[in-house]
């Protein structure tokens, strides 16, 4: 049991992360929610539109190599405010781009700079949450996908409608300058936070794992040969796709298949993504309730995933219905499930390896869930382009569904298939 007082600099520090995911995925979202505006100033189709995003996770996945290293060495203070000055610099440069090469390039500079943002999260959990806790605060801090997502599906429409898509890029992008000032004011590691009491420092490391500092090194050659790594790779490969899908194209099939307005706020995706925050938070708590109950860390992780895995299943369903708030509900439960699989998939990581190998760990296995958007984005924009040609794009977007409805299903297997019971890895 813990008091409000001896909780209050843990808390603080995921309300911080809550505010740099959400600033995150503003910044991610902008281009979905443009996607109309840009494919007609550019002269963009489906495959080219799905080519940028696909170079976006080029460049997203080989930074979360980098900075997954980099945060394990200079720690999470300074490689996270690098991280975020990168993305925000990058967001903002989206309003100067006259072509398409261009655009290119701010998307690369941004994939980098967003790379950033889950190792240093996850880490700073590791470094401030006991174990029975991370699951429930990395869902907290996890849910900022979600309500940036809402904020950008409101905010965008208004701000292009009224000053014009250039202007969308520069005040999202700004935000993130913002929220460095409190970070670089609150944030330090618990080893060196001068007023923490001994009793929540005490609490922090209740687990009896031992304390490193900044600039431990774990060799990934040493990481890549235990069969932890694999699971949690094979894991993120499978799904991270899914919800780079959600995020980048879910704003151009309603407005394909319902012709929403773009300028207008888009009530249905806000819906949508307010339902996955239940999911994130929900489903970092009851992986964490079935531990206070005395479940084995794996046994809870592995059952509320699998549950999560099934949710999504009923997505394929979307097909077979015309109202638009049915289909609404379908695609809210399976962004939700994801968002609760997100939760514990990122705590199995800090389940599985010691505090030193957390963020290098994050960033492998991030790079693999890019890899599979780097594939994965492009083959949606081939998709609809050519079942457009054929009848219509939603057609396509009925075939993608499906691949997304068993997507999960195939993840959870492989993650048991190389990590029954998600031993603890031993590295020194």
């Amino acid at each position: 049991m813990t008091n409000t007082k001896i909780g209050r600099y843990r808390w603080t520090i995921c309300a911080l992360l809550f505010a740099a995911t959400t600033i995150n995925y503003i910044d991610r979202q902008v281009i979905g929610l443009l996607k109309p505006t840009l494919t007609g100033v550019f002269g963009w189709d489906n495959t080219t539109f799905g080519t940028i995003n696909g170079i976006f996770q080029f460049f997203y996945a080989f930074g979360l190599l980098g900075f997954g290293w980099l945060i394990d060495r200079v720690g999470t203070r300074i490689g996270y405010s690098i991280s975020i000055i990168i993305w925000s610099v990058f967001a903002m440069a989206h309003a100067l781009a006259r072509s398409t090469t261009g655009f290119i390039i701010a998307r690369s500079g941004l994939g980098v700079g967003e790379s950033g943002n889950f190792p240093a999260a996850i880490k700073s959990v590791a470094e401030w949450f006991p174990k029975r806790e991370r699951a429930l605060a990395t869902g907290i801090f996890n849910s900022g996908t979600n309500i940036g997502a809402v904020v950008a599906s409101i905010m965008v429409p208004l701000i292009l409608g009224a000053f014009g898509w250039q202007m969308a890029f520069i005040f999202t992008g700004s935000l993130g300058f913002i929220w460095l000032l409190f970070w670089w004011f609150i944030y330090e590691i618990p080893t060196r936070k001068k007023k923490l009491s001994r009793s929540e420092f005490d609490y922090i490391h209740g687990d009896d794992e031992p304390v490193t500092a900044a600039g431990t090194k774990v060799p990934w050659s040493k990481l890549l040969r235990v069969r932890q790594t694999w699971a949690f790779v094979l894991g993120k490969f499978m799904t991270d796709p899914i919800w780079w899908f959600f995020l980048f194209w879910l704003p151009d099939y309603f407005d394909k298949t319902f012709h929403l307005n773009v300028k207008q706020p888009g009530w249905p995706l806000a819906i949508i993504y307010s339902a996955t925050t239940i999911g994130s938070i929900g489903g970092g708590y009851l992986s964490g309730a079935l531990i206070k109950r005395g479940w084995p860390v794996y046994k809870a992780r592995k059952t509320v995933m699998l549950i999560f895995a099934l949710c999504v299943t009923p997505i394929f369903t979307v097909q077979y219905f015309q109202n638009m708030w049915m289909i609404v509900a379908l695609i809210s439960l399976a962004a939700a499930a994801h968002q609760a699989w997100s939760a514990n998939i990122f705590t199995t990581a800090s389940d599985m390896f010691p505090k030193k190998a957390v963020s290098s760990i994050i960033g492998i296995g991030g790079m693999a869930g890019s890899v599979g958007g780097i594939i994965f984005q492009p083959m949606v924009g081939g998709i609809l382009d050519y079942f457009t040609r054929i009848k219509s794009a939603t057609l396509g977007y009925n075939f993608i569904f499906m691949i997304c409805s068993v997507s999960y299903l195939v993840a959870w297997l492989l993650m048991h298939l190389f990590a029954p019971k998600m031993t603890r890895v031993q590295l020194d």
